[in-house]
């Protein structure tokens, strides 16, 4: 099963780079139909025009259609979800199995998990049992990891994101999606001692494209293996192109200056 697991693999990360750039739309069970989640057809066409590597989604979506037009693009079919509404949305459950995701064609799954929530333990428990599922099938595991809790002072302080980036390696997964910490020296420690890929989670709405790109630079700079980027590219006023301008950067080691041009800037 390591050959599928390898061939899976190359459907989400670029052959020649070895980096990736994933959009993740998962959001609509945390927060309902969001702005740019609204039109999932549209939003994907968008998306997959950019240059986008891989997506990420829950798989009631990729019943609704995922694709039967357009380019190819991997997909990665999410396993874990909480809303908004619950007393406690850092408690993500299981919502699929990897074997459903299997049947729904994916190309690799993705579970979360909140280290220092009140569940931490069965989300830790979901993720160490799935990767094991996962090896059986040679299915790509990507674990976003993240602190979250009353011992979190910070959840962008390099000794909690270094340690969720571990702990999610040492768990099983293929790569680990952890928050950005703010500068690439202090990433640096993150992807030191993170034996499988890193990716950086896109965050919250950022304020310019520039602080967008700085953020991609940074954590390339520090040796991260790519980016997964949600609002700040499908709520951009022109996904497409800041995908594309993202992906030049990953992919082609372009400047901000450079990507800054890609927008028309």
């Amino acid at each position: 099963m390591l050959l599928g697991k390898a061939i899976r693999m190359e459907r989400i990360i670029d052959r020649v780079s070895r980096k990736t750039v994933i959009i993740p739309m998962d959001h609509g069970v945390t927060q309902g139909p969001i702005e740019g989640l609204k039109d999932m057809k549209v939003t994907i066409d968008r998306v997959v025009n950019g240059g986008a590597n891989a997506i990420i989604l829950h798989k009631g979506l990729v019943r609704a259609g995922h694709r039967g037009r357009g380019k190819d693009v991997g997909l990665i079919v999410h396993l874990s979800g909480s809303t908004g509404l619950s007393p406690d949305p850092n408690a993500k459950v299981p919502v699929c199995s990897v074997e459903e995701a299997i049947g729904a064609g994916a190309d690799a799954v993705s579970i979360h998990v909140n280290l220092g929530a009140e569940t931490d333990g069965f989300m830790l428990q979901h993720l160490g049992e799935t990767a094991g599922i996962c090896q059986e099938w040679g299915m790509p595991l990507l674990a976003m990891m993240y602190t979250r809790g009353e011992k979190i002072e910070n959840q962008f302080d390099v000794k909690f994101v270094k340690h969720a980036a571990r702990v999610g390696a040492e768990l099983g997964a293929d790569i680990v999606k952890v928050n950005y910490t703010g500068d690439p020296d202090s990433f640096s420690e993150v992807v030191e001692g993170c034996p499988v890929p890193v990716v950086i989670a896109g965050g919250e709405k950022v304020e310019t494209d520039r602080d967008l790109f700085e953020m991609v630079e940074g954590a390339l700079k520090a040796g991260a293996a790519g980016v997964s980027i949600g609002r700040n590219a499908f709520q951009h006023d022109n996904p497409m192109a800041i995908i594309k301008a993202i992906g030049k950067m990953v992919h082609k080691n372009a400047s901000i200056k450079e990507a800054m041009k890609e927008l028309g800037k």
